[in-house]
């Protein structure tokens, strides 16, 4: 059997199991915030989450964004190099991302994709130079691309942690713990402000790739709807603005609905929808991408060393059919993955308000950060007057909520009020960065501002401060470690396949299962 073949029959099968592996990594990403705070059932949960991924892949145009956005340069690349190049990323990326969701660590698919594009190109490259290619690494490489990824990981941590920990400490200042207690218009206020954030993601991120962002609507004075709403971002946001006072006005006075419960049912379903629609590629267009690459080379009739690549440089779009397949399987496994429910363990966990079986132990780094914000924490203390410092002190005294919850195994981790803020906040950053086309990354946003939030609401208290930043440190580490593994491992595999050819190629895929196996029997 051609050896090409072999490895396009191998990139589809491996295509199924990177989806499974990756959704149970990114599940997290939409189901943190409703799981945590159990606002709603946990069927309910999975039920609007379904829904939203499955609106989302239907609707996606399975633009292959991480192929054809410049990580390495196709034009420079022949059939039998850039086939190598993809089964070295798909091997990779399944043991990398299986390895992560055994830990129950958080990671970025994005990330661990776009760097093990990066490693098997520069892999390659490097093979081209040393046979005698005249060009340099630059010229394969996109060098700008990964310092834009790198960038993003340190955007994402900073910004979400410090945006989502400032929010939820004046929230938590207005409504307190007795939010439920205050006026109706309060609550329907926040709930209009939350409702807002999430329609401008939905417009902003979720309709992104989609059909309906190239599409031309008369009534926009001709503009496709994604120029219409970067160009008229004030108007947008004004005009929701507005729908949403009055509507959350009139399910809080008269239909006594629980705005929050709302906030974290749309929240749950937009980033469910946004994942679906731009992430899914993700796992799929790798593969899609070799199979284009072959039917292309299998009509030019060309020697596998002579078809160049420069094709991939345009946009192609995936078949309907394989993105609705897909998002089939991302469903099955949202809802029978014990992976997927070990990974968002990790991040409740993190963020609980009661007490729990620490996961990580305390650490110099984490002991040393903790004295220094009670140190900072009691100096600022000082300078503000008491009666200030009784007042926060009594917005932010939960006492009551703590007893209640100890009586019983199945409490929240937290409440509705940091659900809302968790969602409404990483809503509103990714769609930010997406509109000014800022790198930063889905995972990093939602987990950091969680923790953010938990820090803000004194969910990290003096006994389990120590232990809980240990842990974000861990998941930190684990982030930057992602992108050197898969830049190095994959560099790797793409020289033995290349070098080794079938023999290599067996040998990896059984070494592959055999890791995946072994790893879903030690779960």
């Amino acid at each position: 059997m051609d050896f090409y073949l072999i490895i396009l029959i191998s990139l589809i099968v491996l295509a199924t199991a990177d989806l499974i592996v990756g959704v149970s990594n990114d599940a997290v990403n939409f189901l943190n915030s409703a799981v945590g705070s159990k606002a709603i059932s946990f069927k309910t949960i999975m039920i609007i989450a379904s829904l939203g991924v499955c609106v989302g892949a239907v609707f996606s145009s399975g633009l292959m964004e991480v192929a054809r956005k410049g990580i390495f340069n196709p034009d420079l690349f022949f059939f039998d190099e850039i086939m190598v190049l993809f089964m070295a990323v798909m091997i990779t990326d399944i043991i990398l991302l299986d390895f992560f969701n055994s830990l129950g660590l958080p990671t970025s698919t994005t990330v661990s994709i776009v760097f093990e594009l990066l490693g098997a190109a520069v892999a390659i490259s490097l093979i081209k130079i040393y046979s005698g290619e005249y060009n340099t690494l630059i010229d394969y490489i996109n060098i700008g691309k990964a310092s834009q990824i790198i960038l993003g990981i340190f955007l994402s941590i900073i910004i979400a942690f410090s945006v989502g920990a400032v929010v939820q400490y004046i929230t938590r200042l207005i409504l307190s713990f007795k939010f439920r207690k205050k006026p109706k218009w309060v609550n329907g206020i926040f709930g209009a402000l939350s409702m807002t954030s999430l329609t401008y993601f939905i417009l902003v991120k979720g309709i992104k790739g989609t059909p309906f962002a190239d599409t031309k609507f008369n009534f926009l004075g001709g503009l496709l709807l994604e120029d219409f709403i970067a160009n008229h971002t004030l108007l947008v946001v004004t005009i929701s603005l507005v729908v949403w006072i009055n509507i959350s006005l009139i399910l809080v006075y008269f239909f006594k609905n629980d705005i929050y419960k709302t906030i974290i049912i749309v929240g749950t379903f937009s980033l469910a929808l946004a994942f679906a629609g731009n992430d899914l590629v993700n796992f799929i267009g790798v593969p899609i991408a070799a199979w284009q690459s072959f039917t292309e080379w299998k009509v030019s009739g060309l020697n596998p060393e002579l078809f160049n690549m420069s094709f991939l440089s345009s946009k192609v779009s995936s078949p309907t059919l394989i993105l609705i397949f897909a998002g089939l399987v991302m469903v099955v496994t949202l809802w029978f993955s014990k992976k997927a429910k070990k990974v968002l363990k990790t991040s409740i966990d993190l963020s609980n308000q009661n007490k729990v079986n620490e996961r990580f132990q305390a650490n110099f780094l984490s002991d040393i950060i903790v004295k220094c914000f009670i140190k900072i924490s009691k100096n600022v203390e000082k300078f503000v007057p008491e009666k200030i410092n009784l007042f926060i002190a009594k917005q932010f005294d939960n006492s009551f909520i703590e007893n209640k919850f100890e009586a019983s195994e199945d409490s929240p981790a937290f409440d509705n009020v940091r659900a809302s803020i968790n969602l409404t906040i990483a809503a509103i950053l990714i769609s930010l960065a997406t509109s000014y086309k800022l790198p930063l990354s889905t995972t990093y946003v939602t987990f950091m501002v969680a923790m953010g939030t938990s820090l803000a609401d004194k969910a990290w208290g003096s006994e389990s401060a120590s232990y809980r930043v240990a842990g974000v440190i861990n998941v930190i580490c684990g982030w930057f470690l992602t992108a050197f593994v898969a830049f190095t491992i994959c560099g790797i595999i793409a020289v033995v396949l290349f070098y080794g050819k079938l023999i290599s190629l067996s040998i990896l895929i059984i070494l592959a299962a055999i890791l995946f196996i072994n790893n879903k029997k030690n779960k």
